[in-house]
């Protein structure tokens, strides 16, 4: 909010100006592929419609992974280069549409991501205590957008939990619930979300696979931390280990899965224990109905097979599951821009292969794509980085060869919207924001904790600025 004047530094005279959509890993990646090199001067503006950067750094990895999480230090030191601005709070689209910022700048990166959550289109999906994984992680990272009260109700009372789902969202998810207050406390949560944790009697919950452990697509380090649970013992059944050669020759040819197998054969061999909750992965298991009326009451599944062509295909062979709560985890999908069309079956935008935008079949000068918006939601934070240097490398391919022309100067993009009434919250604005979080957190002894509705994400940032007055 605080007006720091012009736009960042240029190299020269007339930089090329680039706004990058999306604050998260794949943004920050592009703003430091683009700041890095020095064949073409640059300027950036990192825009998102959040008043904090990081994305899923901050509101998709699990509070409970505080190493992972710490790559957001490695994140801000891109924040902090002078050739980069970071403009928070504004939403392309609304307050400031697509042709209006793309008349600022010379180019446009988007990296927003993929927010919404794939349905499983079975009946019953939406009575109270079916979830999205996308809500419930949201919750408990703090999203401001979070619904605090459809998740809260959803969790309260609940003993049995079934997760669809076995890629490392799933995993975090019933890691979460079945972590103890004790585990919970010194994470960044906010403080309603350990609350709520704390008092669900949660006893059993339940992954659930459609296909066979060979096809699960979680990392063996994120499997491994089941087994690290303070009040949680990890089941599994050992019939689902039991592979035919062909798969066992196709995990054998695939590390990921040959370490996964090891440790869930391991777990194997595990047993109930009085007093502790019972964390079941279950696979060939296909959700096929929920049940109940006023709620959640159960999970019928069918007994599912992996066909040669890697599928699941229905046995004929049904059960159903006791479950309070279910949570859906079978992956992520992107949503348009107002002026930017997206793929309804990939969530993704068109593209050439390394990131420039098509419209018609045809490249559409001075638009890129990179992240989950580009390819999809796959991969780890890292592969964003290879990802982002990618399209940048044809962003400026373009440059260099005239494609993509260098207007000048225009009216600057934060003066313009402040002069709109919006609030851009700056990089000054962001550490005013860290800081409260922090001296929250010192009170309960955390490092940090985390400020979960944006008015008071922006309350800090003001607060700041009348002390600077």
């Amino acid at each position: 909010m605080v007006d720091d004047g012009a736009p960042p530094p240029p190299a020269d005279d007339h930089p090329l100006r680039v706004a990058v959509v999306g604050a998260g890993p794949a943004g920050i990646y592009a703003a430091d592929a683009l700041t890095r090199q020095s064949e073409v001067p640059v300027a950036v503006d990192l825009v998102d419609r959040l008043p904090t950067p990081f994305g899923l750094v901050r509101h998709g990895i699990a509070p409970d992974h505080p190493k992972m999480r710490a790559i957001r230090d490695t994140l801000h030191r891109s924040l902090d280069h002078p050739l980069v601005r970071f403009v928070g709070n504004v939403e392309v689209g609304t307050e400031l549409a697509l042709d209006d910022l793309r008349a600022h700048v010379d180019a446009v990166v988007y990296t927003y991501g993929a927010a919404l959550d794939r349905h499983l289109g079975i009946e019953g999906e939406d009575l109270p205590g079916s979830l999205a994984a996308t809500d419930l992680v949201a919750w408990y990272t703090g999203h401001p957008d979070a619904d605090r009260a459809t998740v809260e109700a959803a969790l309260s009372g609940v003993r049995r939990a079934v997760v669809i789902g076995v890629g490392n969202v799933a995993l975090d998810v019933g890691r979460i619930l079945a972590r103890t207050a004790e585990e919970l406390e010194p994470t960044d949560m906010p403080q309603h979300v350990i609350d709520v944790l704390a008092a669900a009697p949660v006893e059993e919950v339940t992954v659930l696979g459609r296909r066979g452990p060979a096809q699960a697509t979680f990392t063996t380090q994120e499997l491994r931390e089941l087994g690290e649970l303070a009040a949680g013992t990890v089941l599994v059944d050992p019939a689902d280990l039991e592979l035919d050669d062909e798969t066992e020759a196709r995990a054998a040819a695939d590390r990921n899965a040959t370490r996964n197998l090891a440790v869930l054969r391991d777990w194997s061999a595990h047993e109930p224990e009085p007093g502790r909750t019972r964390l079941r992965l279950r696979f060939y298991s296909r959700p096929v109905r929920l049940l109940g009326t006023d709620r959640v009451t159960g999970v019928e599944v069918e007994r599912t097979a992996v066909d040669g062509d890697g599928r699941a295909i229905g046995t004929g062979e049904f059960e159903v599951l006791p479950a309070d709560l279910v949570v859906r985890s079978v992956g992520y999908l992107g949503t348009p821009l107002p002026g930017l069309p997206v793929d309804g079956r990939t969530g993704t935008v068109a593209h050439d292969g390394v990131g420039r935008v098509l419209r018609d079949g045809h490249p559409s000068a001075g638009e890129y794509v990179a992240g989950w918006i580009k390819r999809g939601p796959t991969g780890v934070v890292g592969h964003n980085k290879h990802d982002a240097r990618e399209t940048v490398a044809a962003l400026l391919a373009d440059a260099a060869d005239g494609t993509l022309a260098v207007r000048g100067p225009v009216d600057d993009l934060v003066r313009t919207l402040q002069a709109r009434g919006a609030e851009p919250v700056l990089l000054d604005d962001w550490r005013a924001i860290d800081a409260a979080e922090q001296a929250l957190g010192a009170r309960r002894g955390r490092a940090r904790t985390t400020l979960h509705e944006r008015e008071s994400l922006l309350a800090a940032v003001r607060e700041a600025a009348a002390r600077a007055r």
